[in-house]
Formats: structure tokens, sequence, C-alpha cells
């Protein structure tokens, strides 16, 4: 992503973005709305409670200092902090950082395409609650996260719980009329992340789904790291049921 592009990252995260004030009060209605109305529910109060089922399957997979990309308010990274492990959070939105810290964890406001401490040196990366779509560019997010791991390090991602792949402008709103700055987004579902992964020499090191969600587990090149050793669990499934997430679009009001 070029130097304009993760300037213009920042711009759609002020202090009075509808996201912000989900933040504040840790609950919504928050939607990703596109230009042709259709709207993406976001899970604010999920994002803000304790890691879920799910995120525990995502934290036990986690290698050596986990660098979490779109942190939003923090939970896992203040999970992880909590166990003693080395996490740091990073966010464009300044709420979110400050959330964060308050959770106990670190965070810092940069776009993941910025200078970041520990380069080269992460045992993981996470993108999780839709963070795939940063940048609106799937393939430029995942060479760059491959290019902040160590050796042999783990991208762990979650991806849309159908076969999609779009790139699209969209802007938050809270669905009664408050809506923030444009900025590009896209959607992966699991084939379309698999297709950009052999592209760019990731290994494909496990896939699992919980309670509707999906992820995978991707591997840098080299298998020589000073990470900690996997932790691997079996393919998980859920059938409970849940409330819409970002995995779910709804119609436009």
């Amino acid at each position: 992503m070029s130097a304009p592009q993760e300037t213009r990252s920042l711009l759609p995260w002020t202090a009075d973005d509808p996201y912000v004030h989900a933040l504040r009060t840790g609950r919504g209605p928050l939607f990703l709305r596109r230009s042709d109305g259709w709207l993406l529910p976001l899970d604010v109060e999920r994002w803000c409670a304790r890691p879920d089922e799910a995120d525990l399957t995502v934290l036990a997979r986690c290698e050596g200092a986990v660098l979490d990309v779109g942190c939003g308010p923090g939970r896992l990274v203040a999970e992880l902090a909590a166990r003693g492990r080395t996490a740091l959070g990073i966010d464009v939105s300044e709420a979110a950082v400050a959330h964060t810290a308050r959770l106990g964890g670190r965070a810092l406001r940069r776009s993941v395409f910025q200078p970041l401490p520990r380069e080269r040196r992460w045992g993981t990366a996470l993108l999780i609650d839709g963070n795939l779509g940063i940048g609106g560019d799937p393939h430029a997010l995942l060479d760059r996260l491959a290019r902040l791991l160590a050796p042999g390090g783990l991208v762990i991602a979650e991806t849309v719980p159908v076969d999609v792949d779009e790139r699209v402008q969209v802007h938050v709103t809270d669905g009664r009329g408050t809506a923030g700055a444009p900025f590009p987004w896209a959607r992966l579902g699991t084939p379309a992340l698999l297709r950009h992964a052999r592209v760019l020499g990731l290994a494909v090191d496990g896939q699992w789904s919980v309670e509707g969600r999906c992820f995978v587990a991707l591997r840098t090149r080299s298998a020589s790291s000073s990470a900690e050793p996997p932790n691997r669990t079996a393919v998980i499934s859920s059938q409970r049921a849940r409330k819409p997430s970002a995995d779910s679009p709804v119609a436009s009001r």
C-alpha cells in the first residue's frame, strides 16, 4: 500500500465517529455501509466483552510475541497480557487504543503499513473480526504481515463463512443517520484467502470454525523460528446460536 493510502487510513476514525461512540457505550447498533445501501452489522457487544470460545481457540494457537492488527477495544491483547504473553495491539482509532490500555493491554495508534516495533520478530499476527478487510487490498496486507513476522511466523485470520472475495468502499454508520468518512474495505471467505496465501508462498497451518466463525492459520516460508512451539488443535465446530456479527450482512434500512 502506498504512503497516501496509509495516511488516509487514519482519517475516518475521528472523535465524532459512530464507532467511537459504540466503543464508549460498549454496544451498537453499528454497521459498515456500502454506497448501494447494503449494511454489514458489526458485533460491538462481542468486541467489548471477554474473549469467547472462538477467540480462545485463536489465542491457544498464538506463538511467540503477538501483534493484533486492528485490535479494536483490545479484548485479545488484554487476555494475552493477563497470561503473561508479549502482545501489542495496533489500531487507527484513538478510542480503541485507549480502551485497550484501560483493559491492561499495550496498543499503538498506528496503521499496519506504517513502521512498527519488532519488525521481522513477531511470532504471530492476528487479523480477527473482519480485519482481513483492512486497506481494501488483502494481498498487500498479507504481504506486509509476512514481512513483519519472524521466519516461520503465523498469520491467524478470521474469514467470512461464505465464498466471497470483494473490494468495496464503506463507511461506519449507526443506522440512524450518523456516519463516518468512507474508506476501502475487503471481505474474504476461506477459499479467497487460500488463493492469496498460495501466491505469497504462505503455507496453510490449520483451518477451523467455532460458533459460526471461521479461521485460517498461515505460516511464513521458513520453518526456523524462535517462537514458541505451535499449540495445534483439531478442527472445531459448534452449532450454538449466536448474535448477528460482521460475517452476516443484512439488507439496507
